[in-house]
C-alpha cells in the first residue's frame, strides 16, 4: 500500500501542497516531467536562448513523457485531466518558458484545433502521430496588422475552386512554423465571410506557396521559433478543411482551452524565477553571512511565494472547473489576467533580490525576467482578457 503523501512529499515551492490534489499516478507523471526538464533541459538552454536556436534533440524525450495533447481524449490521446495538463505546463514552464510554449503551440493549439474542430476521420488521421510527437504542429491565427483585434476579420482568404480551397494571406508570430509538418491556418471565406480552418501538410502538393520566415532579435522567448507566413495561392484538398469549424466561434473554442495553459505557464515561470533567487539566498553571502537572513530578502521572497500559491490556486480551481465541463471564457480570461500580472511581480522582485547578478544568464532569472513580457502578451492582453471578464461581470460590453 502506498503510504500517503504529505507536504514533505512536494516541492518548497509548492507551499500548500496543490500537487496532493492528484492520485499517485499523475503525481509520478509530475515527477517524471521535473526529473527530465531539471535534468535534460535547464543545463543546455540558456545557450540556446542565446543563440535563438530550438533544441530538436530533446524532442524525442519529450515524446517520451506522452505530453503532448495531455488533456485531449481523442484517438491515441493521452485523455488525462485539465488539472494534470496544467501541472505539466506549469513544470515545463519552471524549467524554461520556451518548451512549454513549443509544447503549448504543438499539444494544446494544434492539437487542440484537430480535436475540437475536426471530423472524426481528421482525428484519426493525425492525432496519434501528434500525440507521439511524429508529427508536429503549429497555429496560424495572428496576422501582421492584427493583434486583438483579429475578431474583427481576417485578411487571410480561402476561396473553393472544386475539390480545393486556395489559401492567399500573411501570418505572424506563428511559433513552430518554420519546422512545422502540419500548419493549422484560419482564413476567411470568401463566399460566406465565415472563418475556416484549413490543415497545410508540409511539403504536399499544392504547399509549395507556403514560405516561412524567422522572426529575428526577439528579446523574449528566443528558444521558440516564430516565424511570418507566407501564403500565395496554396491549395489544400476539402479532406484538409476542419470539419467542424465554420466560423470565429470555433476559434475560441480552441483558445478557451489553450488559454488556461498560459495561465498555468506564467505560474511556472514565476515559480522557476522565485525557485532560483530562494537557492542564490542561501549561497550568497554579503557582511559575513548568508543574505537569506536578511529581513528585506526575505521580505521579497516571501511576496514573490505569495504570488505563485496565489496563481497557483486559481489555476487549479478554473482547471477543475474545466473537467467539470463548467469552464467558460470569462474564467479563463480571468486566469490569464491575474496570473501574468504577477508573474511579472514575482520575476521583477527575483531579478532584484540577485542584484546585479540578475541580468547574468548564468543564475537563469535573467531568462525568466525576459521571458515573462511574452506570456503577459500571448493569448490574449491583460487588457483584453479583463474586459472579457468585465463584460461577463456587468452584463455590457466595452470592447470598441
Amino acid at each position: 500500500m502506498t503510504d500517503t503523501p504529505t507536504l514533505h512529499d512536494t516541492p518548497d515551492s509548492d507551499f500548500l501542497g496543490f500537487e496532493l490534489l492528484l492520485d499517485d499516478e499523475d503525481r509520478k507523471h509530475l515527477e517524471r516531467v521535473r526529473a527530465f526538464m531539471t535534468a535534460n533541459v535547464e543545463p543546455v538552454i540558456n545557450d540556446y536562448w542565446t543563440r535563438a536556436q530550438f533544441p530538436h534533440e530533446l524532442v524525442p524525450g519529450l515524446a517520451e513523457l506522452g505530453i503532448a495533447g495531455l488533456q485531449f481524449d481523442g484517438p491515441g490521446c493521452p485523455g488525462r485531466s485539465s488539472l494534470l495538463d496544467g501541472m505539466t505546463s506549469m513544470e515545463l514552464a519552471r524549467v524554461d518558458p520556451s518548451i512549454q510554449t513549443f509544447m503549448g503551440v504543438h499539444g494544446g493549439l494544434a492539437m487542440g484545433s484537430v480535436q475540437l474542430c475536426g471530423s472524426d476521420e481528421q482525428k484519426e488521421r493525425w492525432l496519434p502521430a501528434m500525440a507521439r510527437m511524429e508529427l508536429l504542429g503549429a497555429f496560424g491565427l495572428t496576422e501582421p496588422l492584427e493583434g486583438s483585434g483579429i475578431a474583427g476579420g481576417l485578411a487571410t482568404t480561402a476561396r473553393r475552386e472544386g475539390d480545393e480551397w486556395v489559401l492567399d494571406g500573411e501570418k505572424k508570430w506563428i511559433g513552430n512554423a518554420s519546422f512545422a509538418d502540419l500548419v493549422v491556418i484560419w482564413a476567411r471565406d470568401v463566399e460566406d465571410g465565415q472563418v475556416k480552418g484549413f490543415v497545410v501538410e508540409k511539403d504536399s502538393p499544392g504547399s509549395e506557396g507556403m514560405t516561412f520566415d524567422v522572426q529575428r532579435d526577439k528579446i523574449a522567448l528566443r528558444v521558440v521559433q516564430n516565424a511570418e507566413i507566407h501564403l500565395r495561392a496554396v491549395r489544400v484538398p476539402e479532406a484538409n478543411r476542419l470539419g467542424h469549424a465554420s466560423s470565429f466561434a470555433d476559434t475560441a473554442k480552441v483558445l478557451k482551452v489553450t488559454r488556461m495553459g498560459v495561465a498555468w505557464a506564467a505560474t511556472g515561470c514565476a515559480r522557476g524565477a522565485y525557485e532560483h533567487a530562494l537557492r542564490y539566498t542561501g549561497e550568497r553571502e554579503q557582511f559575513g553571512k548568508p543574505i537569506a537572513g536578511f529581513q528585506l530578502v526575505q521580505d521579497l521572497l516571501v511576496k514573490m511565494l505569495a504570488n505563485v500559491v496565489a496563481s497557483t490556486a486559481m489555476c487549479v480551481r478554473v482547471s477543475q472547473l474545466q473537467d467539470a465541463g463548467l469552464l467558460k471564457d470569462e474564467h479563463a480570461s480571468l486566469a490569464k489576467a491575474f496570473t501574468t500580472s504577477r508573474m511579472r511581480e514575482t520575476v521583477g522582485w527575483a531579478r532584484e533580490v540577485l542584484g546585479g547578478n540578475g541580468i547574468l544568464l548564468e543564475h537563469h532569472v535573467g531568462r525568466f525576467v525576459a521571458d515573462a513580457e511574452a506570456i503577459y502578451s500571448y493569448e490574449g492582453t491583460r487588457e483584453i482578457n479583463t474586459l472579457i471578464v468585465g463584460r461577463a461581470i456587468t452584463g455590457r460590453s466595452a470592447f470598441v
